[in-house]
Parts: structure tokens; C-alpha cells; sequence
């Protein structure tokens, strides 16, 4: 994974509450055997008309949305089942970080796994975010998860909440299996000294 510091984009604005994973990729898009195509999947209930067709109306198809590179969205996001295609659907569409009050403790936990950040908003600094994105939808926004902050372009700062070890692995674009081969000399020298014992 490429290290996180810094990200400057414009935003997708999602404020809805409690979007289960299975409004993120519906079920029937979970076949694949790979993460190739499922940016197509994302959010489809909500991002196509029965036809098939975009629905305009919906904030990844209008035209602002095109290279967004954050989502802010609703508490409680990423409920529901366990499916990691959930964030690898939002990684697939390009998104590098979430910002909402709140998120699924497992869901939480799949977005670090694959390089995406889910940085938790003090409530009232996320209704101040809202309302301020809701007059700037054009404007951009940078998340630095070195300083925990996100910061607006008329110089305001919302600090926001990351597990150290999730801030540390994001920082230094690892996995925990990358955390724990870094003990691998440790690990077999135990492992000789456990066998002498046995």
C-alpha cells in the first residue's frame, strides 16, 4: 500500500445514516473473484434507474463527483454484513478517505486493511463540514492524517479520531502481515528456542 499523508481533492457529500454494506455493493456483485470492476457495483441501488440507466440526481454521477478522491457521509457508515468488497468497491471508484461521526467497527477495520482512511468526526464538526460543503460543493478540502485535522480553504481545522496503530500502518502504507514479517527474525528464533524445550 502506498503511504497516507496528505490528501487534497474535492468531495462526494453522502450524508446519509447507517449505509449498510450492502448499500455500498450490493450482493450481487460479490461473484468476482478479483476486486477488477467493482467500482461499477458501488452504490448501485442508489446510482442507476431501473433501465440501468445513471440517475443524475445522485452525487457519484454528477459531474463534480468525477475524481473525488473523499467521501463524507452519515454515521454508522459501513453496517451490516462483514463484506470487505465494501471498501475495495470504494477504493476501486478512487476514494482515499472517509470522513463521518462514526463507522462500523468491522468495516472500520476492512478500510485500514486496504489503504482507506475512515477519520471520525466530532458531530458538531461534521454538521459544520456539511454546511459549509453544501455552500462550496466545488471546493476542495485536505485530510492530513499526520496532524489528524481536516482543513477547509478558509483556514478552519476539524481535528478527527484514527486507533494509533490504524494512524501508523496508514502513515507508513502497511498491513499488519507487513507489521508482523517485521518480526520475522524474532519470530524463528522463538520458534528454534520453543523446539529445543519441547
Amino acid at each position: 500500500m502506498k503511504p497516507f499523508r496528505t490528501l487534497t481533492s474535492h468531495v462526494v457529500v453522502l450524508p446519509r445514516a447507517d449505509i449498510n454494506t450492502d448499500d455500498i455493493i450490493p450482493a450481487q456483485y460479490l461473484k468476482v473473484t478479483d476486486k477488477a470492476g467493482l467500482a461499477h457495483g458501488l452504490f448501485a441501488r442508489w446510482r442507476y434507474r431501473p433501465d440501468g440507466s445513471p440517475d443524475p440526481g445522485f452525487p457519484l454521477n454528477q459531474p463534480q463527483a468525477q475524481g473525488a478522491r473523499i467521501l463524507v457521509t452519515g454515521p454508522n457508515f459501513g453496517s451490516g454484513s462483514s463484506r470487505e468488497h465494501a471498501v475495495w468497491a470504494l477504493v476501486q471508484w478512487g476514494f482515499q478517505a472517509i470522513l463521518a461521526p462514526s463507522f462500523a467497527d468491522i468495516f472500520y477495520h476492512n478500510a485500514i486493511k486496504n489503504g482507506l482512511l475512515p477519520a471520525r468526526l466530532r458531530a458538531e464538526d461534521h454538521h459544520a463540514l456539511l454546511e459549509w460543503l453544501s455552500q462550496n460543493p466545488k471546493a476542495t478540502i485536505t485530510v492530513n492524517l499526520e496532524t489528524t485535522s481536516v482543513r477547509l480553504p478558509d483556514g478552519r481545522n476539524f481535528p478527527f479520531e484514527i486507533d494509533p496503530f490504524a494512524r501508523h500502518l496508514l502513515l507508513q502504507g502497511l498491513d499488519e502481515l507487513d507489521v508482523l514479517l517485521q518480526y520475522q527474525n524474532a519470530l524463528e528464533a522463538y520458534e528454534k528456542r520453543a523446539s529445543k524445550q519441547a
